[in-house]
């Protein structure tokens, strides 16, 4: 409902009318009720901001104060931060995941996705709670299970430069499945050279899944 609400409340207004009076460029992200404006100009943003509650507010929504906030993101932030005396730029979460600016190896401004931390602590402990429900099913049956689990989870975070997060997200998974076998035979831990193979088997290793932004723009708008 959220999604059929705001087409009409922000998207269709942002395009139809919003857009037309900016001094700069605009663009609007949503997914649901999350969504990100981005802008080329901060006085946009600031009177997209005001203009911005005040539609909201015909319709009897609010923004989430805890959520809602202007970030200088972008090429240009972190040289101007640093002209000003400010440290390294903003970072903001969308949709899981922390964006931040950062530069490839031939100085080229990128932005890079990492996985939220709550997020994959709250998904490893949901994971945690159902690997001892089924601590005294068969090791096969689990290790299917969790492929499947795991597979689902890269498909999602599998974003380029995110890997140490999967690969942290990985280990800790092996850890907890490590631990509930050992409490299902009454004995310590299985060594890491007994189960690595058994991990190996199910557990898969991570691999971008995902292309970069510019390849996707590029498919979407051949030069």
């Amino acid at each position: 409902m959220s999604n059929l609400y705001l087409h009409y409340v922000l998207d269709l207004w942002f395009e139809r009318v919003v857009k037309s009076r900016l001094r700069g460029e605009a663009r609007l992200v949503r997914y649901i009720d999350d969504f990100v404006i981005c802008f080329q100009y901060r006085s946009d943003a600031i009177r997209v901001q005001d203009a911005l509650r005040l539609r909201l507010g015909k319709f009897g929504l609010t923004l989430e104060p805890t959520k809602t906030k202007l970030v200088e993101f972008g090429r240009f932030a972190q040289v101007n931060r640093q002209q000003r005396g400010e440290g390294k730029p903003e970072t903001f979460t969308f949709l899981g995941f922390t964006h931040y600016c950062a530069r490839t190896s031939n100085g080229y401004f990128v932005t890079r996705r990492r996985t939220v931390p709550k997020r994959m602590r709250a998904t490893l402990h949901s994971i945690k709670a159902k690997l001892r429900e089924r601590m005294h099913e068969p090791v096969n049956a689990v290790g299917a299970w969790l492929k499947r689990v795991v597979s689902g989870y890269y498909r999602y975070h599998a974003v380029p430069e995110n890997q140490r997060a999967l690969w942290r997200f990985r280990d800790r998974l092996c850890d907890l499945w490590r631990s509930m076998l050992g409490r299902r035979s009454q004995r310590s831990r299985p060594s890491w050279k007994r189960i690595r193979p058994t991990f190996e088997r199910w557990i898969p290793r991570p691999r971008p899944l995902h292309p970069f932004p510019s390849v996707r723009f590029d498919a979407t708008h051949p030069r």
